[in-house]
C-alpha cells in the first residue's frame, strides 16, 4: 500500500549553507521542514530555529521512514562534496516513490546522472536555497527561478519564428540582453550553445538575464 505524502511537507538531506537557507526559509513560509545531518555540531547550531531536525550515521531508506521524511512531498539532497552520498541519498528518496526529489550537482555530468534517475537537478550559487524555496512555496515549479533581485533563469518555449534559425541568427544575447544557458529538447539538455546550434519547434530555451528582459523575450515568445 502506498504512503500517503504531504505536499505541504519538505524534506532536506544536509545542512550546509543551500540546505540550511532553504530549510530557514521554507519554515518561515510556514512549511513542515524535516531535517537530517550527519554532523551533529551543524544541528546544535540551528536546533532553536527549526524543531524537526535529526542527527543521522547515513541517509537508508529506514532512517527516511524513521525520521518521517518518506512521507514529505518533496525532498531537496542538499549534499555538496560528497557525491556518492548525494546519489545514493536521491536514490533512496527515488526509491521510495517521494513524489518530488530535487538534488544539489556540483558539475554538468552530476547533473546528467541525477535526472537519469529520475531526480531534479539543481546548481546552487551561494544564495541559491533562499531562491529555490521562494520559488517552491510561491509556483511549486523550477519554470522561472531568481537568484537575485534583478536577475533570473527562465524556460521559455521558442516562438514558431524561431525554428530553423541558429543561435548566431537570432543573435538573443545583443538583442534580448539574455545568455542562453541551455536549450531543453526531446527531454534532454543541450548544454554545448555554440553559435551554429539550430533550433527545432518545440525546443524550450533556458535563459538567464534581467527580469524586465526576460519578461520581454516571453513576450515575444507568446506570438
Amino acid at each position: 500500500m502506498k504512503s500517503e505524502f504531504d505536499s505541504d511537507a519538505y524534506g532536506i538531506i544536509g545542512l550546509g549553507r543551500f540546505g540550511l537557507s532553504l530549510a530557514l526559509e521554507l519554515t518561515k513560509a510556514g512549511k513542515e521542514v524535516i531535517v537530517l545531518e550527519i554532523e551533529e555540531e551543524k544541528l546544535d547550531a540551528v536546533k532553536d530555529k527549526l524543531s524537526n531536525v535529526y542527527p543521522v550515521t547515513g541517509i537508508t531508506q529506514d532512517v527516511l521512514k524513521e525520521s518521517g521524511l518518506a512521507h514529505c512531498g518533496t525532498v531537496i539532497v542538499c549534499i555538496g562534496k560528497d557525491i556518492e552520498s548525494n546519489i545514493l541519498a536521491t536514490m533512496n528518496a527515488l526509491e521510495l516513490h517521494i513524489p518530488r526529489v530535487i538534488s544539489k550537482a556540483t558539475s554538468a555530468d552530476h547533473g546528467r546522472v541525477l535526472e537519469k534517475i529520475g531526480a531534479e537537478a539543481v546548481f546552487p550559487e551561494v544564495d541559491m536555497g533562499f531562491r529555490l524555496a521562494q520559488s517552491l512555496v510561491a509556483t511549486g515549479t523550477l519554470d522561472f527561478l531568481a537568484l537575485c533581485d534583478d536577475f533570473s533563469i527562465a524556460n521559455i518555449p521558442i516562438a514558431e519564428s524561431f525554428v530553423g534559425h541558429t543561435i548566431e541568427d537570432l543573435n538573443i544575447r545583443k538583442k534580448y540582453h539574455l545568455n542562453v544557458i541551455v536549450v531543453l529538447r526531446n527531454d534532454k539538455a543541450i548544454t554545448e550553445i555554440t553559435p551554429e546550434l539550430v533550433l527545432e519547434a518545440e525546443d524550450i530555451l533556458v535563459v538567464g538575464g534581467n527580469n524586465e528582459a526576460i519578461k520581454k523575450f516571453e513576450k515575444v515568445n507568446e506570438n
